[in-house]
């Protein structure tokens, strides 16, 4: 069976996936070209695709795609496919929801910690001058963490893991979920908050873990961070359009929120956005924004360990839907029709 990888992150020769599904899979690779590069028969041919980021699968490709009963999203979000297109030409879509759990979990509270133990403003301080910069009160947002609030927004696999984390720290998790079922803070210890503004006025800290949908995007814009307990940090390891950067800046700029700390931004990477005014503030380091906004490029699911994780997962994904006709972690199946075989139960 053959499996296009049309935007493989990675340089060897799918080692990794062929060693997990075996010699009856054959991965087609691709490294460091368009997808609009790569040969239509590649498409046409494919009885599977697993997909990074840097695709877009909608309708030019999916129909193209003549054989392909299934797309596994390498990662979590699916927001560059389109699912319900997918689902109507008989194509699943699957993506790999845990191969990062700890790893993001990780960064969120290592973000939130360099922000409230000072130690990037410490170091860079040093750096420009060690004599003056030896001193301890310079990190704008120090604070002592034990007994302060943690709203967790999506607590699914990653904000879970991310607010046991801040548990640790002997913070009170707080967590506004819709989706999640009643009964859930009750097993966990935690307190459930059913509306936004209220978690947000409540928090000291606002964690987020939601997926890109349109209900998502732009739910931290100016009505969520008007709401805002003054003196809030905001860390976002989700996806950058729940984020309005604009909205951010001007709260920012008030003084309503304290602090942020961003992996992920609207537009990626970075270079595509330097003109922002948010941006040519944290880069020419004003005085009013230093020591307040921290920001990582898209970095908080890496490690060589996730990377082999995800991988890995991607290709057992793939070996369950086409050698199995089994589906892990379907994310179309209201949309999935039986154009190529999937059953109701599949």
């Amino acid at each position: 069976m053959r499996v296009l990888i049309p935007d493989a992150k990675f340089i060897d020769g799918a080692a990794v996936e062929t060693a997990t599904a075996g010699p009856a899979f054959a991965f087609r690779p691709n490294h460091g070209i368009h997808q609009e590069e790569i040969a239509r028969d590649e498409w046409r041919r494919c009885d599977g695709v697993i997909a990074y980021d840097e695709v877009r699968l909608d309708r030019p490709w999916l129909t193209m795609m003549e054989r392909a009963r299934v797309v596994v999203r390498a990662g979590v979000g699916y927001d560059n496919v389109d699912l319900k297109l997918a689902g109507e030409l008989g194509i699943a879509v699957c993506n790999v929801p845990d191969y990062g759990t700890t790893d993001v979990a990780d960064h969120a509270i290592a973000m939130l910690l360099t922000l409230t133990r000072g130690t990037a403003v410490y170091d860079e301080a040093l750096r420009r001058d060690v004599v003056a910069g030896w001193r301890f009160d310079g990190p704008p947002l120090m604070r002592r963490l034990r007994g302060q609030v943690f709203g967790v927004v999506g607590l699914g696999r990653i904000g879970l893991a991310t607010a046991l984390r801040a548990r640790a720290f002997g913070m009170e998790i707080a967590f506004h979920d819709p989706y999640l079922p009643t009964g859930a803070e009750l097993a966990l210890g935690f307190r459930r908050v059913q509306r936004l503004s209220d978690l947000m006025a409540g928090s000291d800290v606002v964690s987020l873990h939601t997926p890109l949908t349109p209900e998502t995007r732009g739910l931290m814009g100016e009505g969520a961070l008007h709401a805002a307990k003054p003196g809030l940090i905001l860390v976002n390891t989700a996806r950058g359009p729940v984020v309005d950067l604009d909205a951010l800046h001007a709260a920012l700029a008030a003084g309503r929120v304290a602090g942020a700390a961003l992996d992920v931004l609207p537009v990626e990477p970075l270079s595509r956005d330097l003109d922002h005014p948010l941006i040519v503030a944290w880069r020419g380091q004003e005085s009013w924004i230093a020591g307040r906004l921290l920001l990582s490029p898209h970095s908080a699911f890496y490690s060589p360990a996730s990377i082999h994780d995800l991988r890995r997962k991607s290709a057992e994904v793939v070996v369950a839907a086409l050698d199995e006709g089994r589906l892990v972690n379907c994310v179309n199946r209201a949309w999935l029709s039986g154009r190529r075989g999937w059953q109701a139960s599949a």
